[in-house]
Formats: structure tokens, sequence, C-alpha cells
């Protein structure tokens, strides 16, 4: 059922160029203008005239099915259904009489006939739209009785009822109870059109219709994908959520922002005083219209998980127990440990690491204390593992380091090319309007080591798999790029009015080498020339083409170098700077564009500008207060070093978990082992917090203020719906760190943080929490020129100016098999857990997906020996960790795959060092590695079991601080 907020109006609003006419009709007497094309029960209902309805809702295509929607038209024979039934000039409606009365009242009765009486003790009880329609037509008696033929009995007079079917309960969030169907088809039609899955169908006709997911299975073992699409359509208490009948029907509602992917769905907080009964996709969600994924609707349990830490609590070794303090001795502390270690060890011996789980304001203050409290650069983000590359590659061609359109721009598309990215999984609510877009006939090209699920699915087919050999997406956009030119497929005179002659000029000369030609570059590939000259031609003349890219293009050692390259061959085709076209990362975590935004990288102060810029620093300075250094700080991976070096021992980290997360995992482990203060501040005991001095207990996305930033540059309100569990929003303890440091910060609410960004960051100038909750979201750059945000940007001009071709060398990663190491893997993620797990881990998505396993394609594994289920051992230079085996032939002979959501997985321990080769993005994508048949854990998971475990100890022995000596 949807939220107990929204307004239901029965069918879509009518998109076509016909819907910019208007129509005028009456209906009962009233005159109601609406646009062409919209149905005559819309037209009333946003008249503010109610029609009974059951089949009919706004988020689907009208049906017909249910006949209660029937009205009289003056003129036309019977009785049309309302939802089918669009409106014309002059048209005369009558929704209510006598004769309609008893109609609806005869269909009302068949319903109820074959419906269990159980109101009172219904979960939809008070929210339910049988019962409210049942009231609205004034039925008061059901004349056929309840003996004869149902589907609600299990047994009848003793004898098992064939038509029962019991409640399907497999699925851990919601529960199908077939009895209360009232076989609408909502449910199956909201599978097919909003989620694209085609996984319930209407089996059986007559009265022996009824619901089934897949070949009549139970929702956990059929292809469902549990985005709660059929739940939110049902009409009855069918389909309900495990949590509803728990809890009963929420009291609120509140509007705030997921806190997974980058998709940035909007849902409400539906609650009962500070308890969430259920998330529900907000229907006026412009990066979602009210769909939602697993996580998002479902998978919020971490936040009250009995492995959270509420409490400070500090320690002065890694092997002593934990000691719970309050919030004013565990800020003394850290503030004290930070300026012995800079007293110590200089000034650049501490710094900071934020996010893309931190909200625009946390982590605007997480940069700001370490530029203006600890007084260096030397702050990073989670950006750096796996977008840092966009931001260098955008920011290079086009200007500005963010991807150029909104969602809905896919709706216009006439070519999708998708490369390195896996929507399906990791962006599930947007893949599913992509979809929607291949079903209308849009054509894709995909580029990928492995078959994702988007190459095949229910009426989608990619027209051109491209299934290259991990590390040559260079080679492969620049052998596009090559057909393009010497073909004639450039835009001639997009070129000439928007780019730079002389780049251009280069460029053209430079993929116009033989060199790069397909024939040339397909041993290098592996994608046979013909079809990457097919894919070209079509990317080139198939109209608008998108490119949409993620992990698997940045996370190489020319991440950067492949992000210039898609920008090239959208500005060689034209395809940039309005609807339907463009250059789309698909950026994989919920803030990670804000995060960037705010300025979390050591070399760029918020919005992108360079801290040797004087002209900015002495903004920042005037603000502020104080100096801003001009030389950049250190990275991550400086970091590393730094304490290994002995220069750089105290860390604060909020939000992000290095200690899994990050490649090479015995590396990072031994840098944090090297350092003197940790200061982690989140909500579990972590990888990263196992070697922590200081744990700082931070706050779900439920219980602050403040906004994030998707992937298509859109700002979205978050809102508290329950107090923090620890006393404190995250923001809230930067500023008392801050405080203690000597640096004041005196906000009393995150909107005024946001006042303090529109004031330094361009971009932001017209952004505010009463501009955000006018408009609901707004996508950046909002300023004068600007007040209502950018959908699309680069449209007259690009930001630099003219847009800059880049010349992209293809260089080899110096990763490369060898007789030692003779297959590459590469990595990614699953659509039920999230990045490293720590939340998706601690609910029941781990029904689907509880441990990272090796994909392997037979050909490999027969070579090897091994079967489905074996545990192997995967061994690289950089070490070896043991998986359970998956036999599949979605990879190419000569790739593995994994993903990285579990800790004792050790997927990191194998990756390496290398990196992109202008931002140190790792090269997740690319690692030599040999696999085995073995029957223990690795070493380094024997290892790591038993720290994990002492750790772990240490946690519940931790003790209270005892209470100072009275004098």
């Amino acid at each position: 059922m949807r939220s107990i907020a929204d307004t239901d109006y029965g069918t879509p609003a009518f998109q076509s160029l016909d819907s910019l006419k208007s129509v005028s009709l009456d209906i009962d007497g009233q005159v109601v203008k609406v646009a062409a094309g919209t149905s005559v029960m819309r037209a009333a209902a946003v008249s503010g005239i109610g029609i009974p309805r059951l089949c009919a809702t706004d988020t689907l295509d009208a049906f017909g099915s249910c006949r209660l929607c029937l009205v009289q038209i003056e003129g036309m024979k019977g009785y049309p259904a309302s939802c089918t039934t669009p409106v014309s000039e002059g048209m005369k409606v009558t929704t209510q009489n006598a004769r309609l009365a008893d109609i609806r009242r005869g269909v009302m009765e068949l319903y109820i006939s074959d419906h269990p009486l159980d109101c009172l003790t219904c979960p939809a009880n008070g929210h339910c739209e049988l019962q409210d329609m049942a009231g609205v037509v004034g039925l008061r008696e059901v004349r056929y009785g309840y003996a004869g033929e149902n589907h609600v009995a299990a047994e009848t007079e003793g004898v098992a009822n064939p038509r029962f079917v019991a409640t399907d309960t497999s699925n851990p969030y919601f529960s199908f109870d077939a009895s209360k169907c009232i076989v609408c088809s909502r449910c199956v039609r909201a599978c097919d059109e909003v989620q694209g899955t085609f996984a319930l169908t209407i089996q059986g006709r007559g009265f022996d219709s009824k619901v089934a997911a897949g070949q009549d299975e139970t929702f956990l073992a059929s292809e469902c994908v549990s985005c709660g699409a059929c739940v939110q359509a049902c009409p009855t208490a069918t389909l309900s959520e495990k949590s509803l009948i728990e809890k009963g029907q929420a009291q609120k509602s509140v509007i705030t922002t997921c806190a997974y992917c980058g998709v940035g769905c909007s849902f409400r907080a539906e609650m009962q005083g500070e308890d969430v009964v259920r998330m529900v996709p907000h229907i006026d969600g412009k990066a979602n219209h009210g769909h939602s994924c697993v996580k998002g609707r479902f998978a919020i349990g971490y936040a009250t998980h009995g492995e959270r830490i509420t409490t400070p609590m500090i320690r002065k070794k890694i092997s002593d127990p934990w000691i719970v303090v309050s919030w004013d001795e565990a800020i003394a502390h850290t503030a004290k440990e930070f300026r012995r270690i800079q007293a110590e060890h200089g000034r650049d011996a501490v710094g900071g690491i934020t996010s893309s789980r931190c909200t625009n304001e946390e982590t605007w203050l997480v940069q700001k204390l370490v530029r203006a409290a600890f007084g260096n650069n030397n702050v990073d983000t989670c950006a750096r593992v796996c977008h840092s590359p966009t931001g260098y590659g955008l920011k290079a061609t086009l200007g500005e380091s963010a991807g150029t359109q909104d969602f809905d721009s896919v709706n216009e598309a006439d070519v999708v090319f998708v490369i390195g990215a896996n929507p399906t999984d990791a962006h599930p609510v947007f893949a599913s309007q992509m979809k929607r877009r291949l079903r209308e006939g849009a054509k894709l090209i995909i580029a990928d080591p492995r078959s994702i699920d988007l190459a095949r699915a229910p009426h989608v087919e990619a027209d051109h798999l491209l299934k290259l050999r991990p590390g040559t997406n260079v080679a492969l956009l620049n052998a596009l790029a090559h057909v393009i030119v010497s073909e004639d497929l450039v835009d001639d005179a997009f070129v000439a009015l928007r780019c730079e002659p002389e780049a251009f000029a280069k460029w053209k000369a430079f993929v116009s080498d033989p060199r790069h030609s397909p024939e040339a570059t397909e041993t290098e590939t592996g994608v046979p020339a013909t079809t990457m000259r097919a894919a070209a031609r079509l990317f080139a003349t198939g109209g608008n083409a998108a490119i949409y890219y993620g992990l698997g293009v940045t996370e190489h050692s020319q991440g950067s170098t492949a992000v210039m390259a898609i920008a090239n061959l959208a500005m060689a085709t034209g395809n940039i700077g309005r609807r339907g076209v463009g250059v789309n990362p698909l950026r994989g975590q919920n803030n990670v564009q804000g995060s960037c935004d705010m300025g979390s990288f050591p070399h760029e102060l918020p919005g992108y500008r360079h801290v040797s810029d004087s002209t900015v620093r002495a903004q920042f300075e005037h603000d502020w207060g104080v100096p801003i250094l001009a030389e950049p700080g250190l990275r991550i991976p400086n970091m590393f070093e730094a304490a290994l070096d002995g220069e750089f021992m105290g860390l604060y980290i909020e939000g992000e978990d290095i200690g899994q997360s990050d490649p090479n995992t015995q590396h990072v482990n031994a840098a944090l082992s090297a350092m003197q203060c940790i200061v982690v501040q989140d909500l579990f005991l972590n990888e990263t917090a196992k070697f922590a001095h200081v744990f700082l207990p931070g706050s779900t996305f439920l219980e602050k203020d403040g906004t994030f930033t998707n992937a298509e540059r859109r700002i979205s309100h978050v809102r508290r719906v329950m107090k923090p569990k620890s006393g404190y929003a995250d923001w809230e303890i930067t500023q008392l760190l801050s405080n203690a440091l000597g640096y004041p910060m005196n906000y009393t609410h995150p909107s005024e943080i946001m006042d303090e960004i529109a004031r330094l960051t361009p971009t932001f100038t017209g952004v505010s929490y009463a501009r955000l909750d006018e408009l609901g979201s707004i996508q950046w750059p909002c300023n004068a020129e600007a007040p209502d945000g950018t959908p699309t940007m680069h449209v007259e001009e690009f930001v630099r100016g003219k847009g800059r071709f880049m010349l992209t060398e293809y260089v080899p990663t110096t990763e490369k098999v060898n007789a030692r190491f003779p297959l590459i893997l590469t990595t990614g993620r699953i659509l039920s857990q999230y990045n490293v797990g720590a939340q998706t881990r601690r609910t029941p998505n781990v029904v689907w997906h509880d441990e990272d396993r090796l994909e392997v394609h037979p050909q490999d594994a027969e070579q090897r020996g091994i079967r489905e289920g074996d545990w192997v051992g995967i061994a690289s230079r950089a070490g070896e960790t043991v998986l359970r085996a998956m036999i599949s032939e979605r990879m190419q002979p000569g790739v593995v795959y994994t993903t990285f959501h579990f800790p004792f997985s050790g997927a990191n321990v194998i990756t390496t060092e290398n990196s992109d080769w202008a931002t140190n993005c790792p090269e997740y994508k690319v690692t030599a590695v040999e696999i085995t048949r073995v029957s223990q854990p690795s070493e380094w998971q024997q290892r790591h079991r038993v720290f994990s475990e002492v750790q772990q100890q240490l946690l519940r022995e931790r003790r209270k601080a005892p209470a100072p000596a009275t004098p």
C-alpha cells in the first residue's frame, strides 16, 4: 500500500505533445480544464471529485479490470471505465447516480464474497483501499454468502480447499496472503512497468485466476528482486510489509533521502513516535519517482542493530580493552592527543578522512576542521578510491567535475552506452528507468568484461556487447573514436561551434592513426573489430546517444584517461548539452558527489578550486578567520606511506572504513598500526575501528538533518526522524572537537552550515533549506543565472568555455598476467549488499548474499579441477585469500570476479597498490591472480579471524572510566 500521506489520482499524468493542449469538460456539473489525453478518472480527481476504483493507481498505466470506476458519459453507450476513457472537449460526465451506485455495489459484493472478513485484525485496517471502497459504494450486505467455492478457507467441512494458498512468508521483508487477493493485477503490472523484472504473473483463468511469482514459486525462490513495487501497488493486505504487520499503521510521515547508492531516492519514513514502521518511496521524488530497491525500502535494520555502539570509548593501545567515557572526556582526550602529536611531529602529522555516507554539511565541517583547526590540507574522502578520475577527467575536458544530465534525460535517449557499470545491481532504481526506455525501443551498447544482467533481461537485450579484457577501456574508446573520425561521423558543426579547434585537430590526427583502428586493437581488447565498428556507427548515427559509466571505468591505472576519452566521444558526436545525451558517471554512494563538492580533496577547496588560488583562499580566510595553506595536503595513500615513515601519526575518520575498502589490506593495516591516535566516528566496530584509539559513536541518516547530493548533482534534504542514539549528530561531534582544538564553531542547525556553503561555493549560492523545501530538491549549479537549478549542463557553452579534446594514449597496465598469475581478477557489487557491507550485513539482506564468492568461467574451472561451491585459494603478488567458487559463463575465460562486501573475504588482501596516474584511484579492476582448490582459509584469513575475535572480546570487556576522586 502507498504512503499514508500520498494522494492517488487513479491514472498517471498524460505525457505527449497533445498534453500541451487543454480540454474543457463537465463533470457532475463542474467545469473542469485538463490536458488533452488525461483520463476521466484523473480529471475528476484533480478537481476534487472521487470515483471509486480498485485496479487503478496513478503509478501504473490504466487497466480497466475492476469495473468499479464506471461512469456515464452523455452520447456514449453503456458505462465506460473512467480510468481508460480519455477526456474530450465538451464531454459531460456523471460520476454518481442511482444506477451507477447499484452497479458498483454489485461489483463490490462479488469482491467481498471471496474475501476474508477480518478487517479489525487485518494489517491494512485503516489504510485499505478495498475497505475504503466498500464504504464509498455503500455496501451493507453480501447476498451470495461465503459457503461456496472460495480462496479464503483452508478447509470446507473438513475437506482441503484446492483453491486456498497458504500465506507466503519466505521473503524476509513482506508476506503474500493470497486469501486477501482481489486479482486486480496491480502487483503484476508494477513488477512489469515500474521495476521491469516481470517476476509476477496472473496464473489460471476465471475464478481460478491467481497471482503467482515465477513458475508458481515462493517469492524468495522466484526472480523477484524485493524492490517492493508490488507491495506499494497492492490495494489490500495481500502484500504487506512484515514491519507493518508487527507494529501497525504509522501515525506520521517524514520525507527524507536514502543513504545507500548514488541514485538518492526520496522516501517517506512512516513513523510511530520515533519508531520507523516502514519506508515508502516518495511519489514526488525527482530521482526515483516513487520507486525503490530492496536496500532503500527495507534494509534499515542496522540503525537499531544490537551491535551498534552508542557511547564514546577510548584506549591507550589497540591491545587494551575499551573504556567507556563521557562525551566531554572523549572530546578532550582526542583534542589533547592531536595537539600532542602536532607538537612532537609537526603540524602536518595529523589529518582527516570523510565519507560519502556523511551529509554535505558534515563533510564541510570535516574539511574545515582539518584546514582551520589542524592548520593543514591533509583531508581526503572515499571518492579517492572510486570517482576521483571522474573529477579530473571531466574538469579537464568539460570544465566541471560532475555528470551532465538528470536521470530523466534517459527517457529521451535513442542510444544508451553503458561502460564499466552494472546499473541493475549498483543503481537499481535508475536501472529500472533505463530498462523502460530500452523496452520502448532505445538501442543498447554495453562494454564490460562480464555479461551483466542488463545485457539480457526481460524484453531487453544489448544490441552490441563489447566483452573487453579488463584494463583495455582506453584502447576500446580510442578504437570507437577512430571509426567515428575515419568514417566522417563527427558532428562537425557542433565541434566547430563548441570546442577548441586546435585541441580537436590534434585529437583527430591522434585517433586517425591506424594503430587505433578496431583491427589493430582487437587483439588487445578481445573485442572483434566488426563489433567495435558496428557499435561506433550506432553511437554516432543512432540519434540521441547517452554514455553511462561506473567504477569499471575509473578504478584503473588509466581511469582519468578513460573519462577523458568518454568526454571526447560525446563532444565529437555532439551528444552533450541537451536532453537524452551526455556524460553520466553513476556514482556509487549516496553522497560521493557531495563529498567532492564540499572540498574533501587535499588539493581543492569547496567548488573544485585549487588551494593554490590566492583569490579563493582569501575568501575562505576572510570567512573563517584563519590562514589556509597554499600547498596540497596528503592523499589517503600518501597518509599511509607517511605513517609507515613515522611522519603521520594522527587520523580523524568520519564514516569511512579504510581498513576494508582500500587496496592491499595488509599494507593499510601496517599503516594504521603505525599511528599513535586513530579516531573513528562510526556506527559499528568496523575493520578500521579495530585499530582505533578513540571511538566516537556516529548517527544514521535517520537521526540527523542535512543534505545529500546524488549522481545527477541533485541536492536533497535529509530530515531527522528520531533522536541520535548516541546523543549527538555527526556534525555536532565535529563541532565539539573543533572547539576543543581551539577553533570555534557555533552552528545551531545544519541549515546554518548550508548558508555558509552557499556563501563560499559559487555553484551553491542559490541553495538553502527554504529553497529545498520549496522545490523538493535542487540540481547544482544553483545561482542567479539558474535560480531553480540546472538539470542539463553545458547547454549553450561548456563551463570552461570551449570543450577541450584530450589526447588519450593507451598505456597498458603494469599488472600483467604471467605463468605464475595467469588470470585477471576484477571486482564489483551485488544488489542486496552495499559497499563494505557494514549496514546491509546487519539486515536480512544476507538471505540473498551471505558471503563473497568467486565467479569462474567453466573453462578455467575445469582446467583446475574446481567445482561449484569448492573453496578456492586466490593468490596475487599482494597476498592470498580463499573464497567459495561459483561457476558462471558471465565471465570470459581468463577472468575471475568477486564482490567485496564481507571483511573475512579479504578481497582487498589480493588487490594491489597500482593506481590511476592522475588521482591515485586504486586499480581494483585488474589484479593478476592464480586460483587453486584448497581445504582451509588463507593464512591472512586465519590471522584476521583471531585478531577480530580479540577486538570483539576487548569490546565486550569495555568498562566505564573510574569516577574522579572526591577532594
